[in-house]
């Protein structure tokens, strides 16, 4: 049987993933205490029509029953998924559904969450996807899940390139903001100051100097590094925003090459000039 613990914060969307295991065809149970779980795999093998994906939904609801989980999984062939996202988030989604934390019959609170992280650390630790849903939509997740369980999947990680003015404010969807302030601005050349990045004298302007050449090569070797430690982590995207002052020369140029060489890479890559 192929076994998927379902676990993490609560408010983290774990209601969602198991949506998601069910209608994938996987026999789902809810809040079953650990101990319980060897058993209903050795009885289920033994039936008629035997189940042959199952996924169990376990977190800070079973309370002294969670103790039995870590030698659980020991004994069982599994795979963990743990599902988190920043107090913010999880603060703000209990206040709009208006429903009580587990540890709490008062307000949901920075310490209530803090006491869940705790109880959960073992867990996370042995966690085999960990998956942060504080930017994701649902329609986000449903991907995540695909892309972590669907057989014969497209595992291409995703880099969202995006370029951005200072002038206007960071782009808040940012995991990586890249400063193109350090680039002689094409904005005092007057031959330059009415086009943008997208036209090839500007480009090639941005992109002649050493010191460009030299932050595109150290930048692809950071991405290079980090991305199969992000995709290990159950993260498959990353939106880096590189940043000038008004969004229309360097940022742009910058954003429109390192775009064309992640594609080259084999990267999926989608590009927004936003402040343009």
């Amino acid at each position: 049987m192929k076994v998927v613990i379902v676990t993490g914060l609560s408010g983290a969307g774990k209601t969602k993933a198991a949506d998601w295991f069910e209608d994938k065809g996987y026999y789902v149970v809810d809040n079953m205490p650990p101990a319980l779980i060897k058993n209903f795999i050795e009885i289920s093998s033994l039936g008629e029509k035997k189940i042959d994906e199952a996924a169990f939904v376990v977190d800070i609801r079973g309370g002294e029953f969670l103790e039995d989980l870590e030698s659980t999984i020991k004994n069982i062939d599994c795979k963990i998924i743990f599902l988190e996202a920043s107090d913010e988030t999880l603060i703000r989604r209990y206040n709009e559904t208006r429903r009580h934390h587990p540890l709490t019959l008062s307000a949901t609170t920075k310490e209530v969450i803090d006491e869940e992280r705790k109880k959960l650390k073992a867990l996370r630790d042995h966690a085999d996807y960990i998956i942060d849903t504080s930017k994701l939509k649902t329609s986000d997740l449903m991907i995540e899940m695909d892309r972590l369980f669907t057989e014969n999947k497209d595992q291409k990680f995703t880099v969202n390139v995006l370029s951005f003015g200072y002038k206007y404010g960071i782009p808040i969807e940012s995991d990586w903001v890249l400063d193109m302030r350090f680039i002689p601005n094409p904005f005092y050349v007057p031959s330059l100051k009415k086009l943008t990045g997208n036209n090839q004298k500007v480009s090639q302007y941005v992109l002649k100097h050493d010191i460009s050449k030299q932050f595109i090569e150290n930048t692809m070797d950071t991405i290079r590094q980090i991305i199969p430690c992000y995709m290990h982590e159950g993260k498959y995207s990353l939106t880096i925003a590189f940043g000038c002052t008004g969004g229309h020369h360097r940022s742009v140029a910058m954003a429109n090459e390192m775009a064309r060489i992640l594609e080259e890479e084999g990267y999926r890559v989608t590009l927004e000039h936003r402040d343009l």
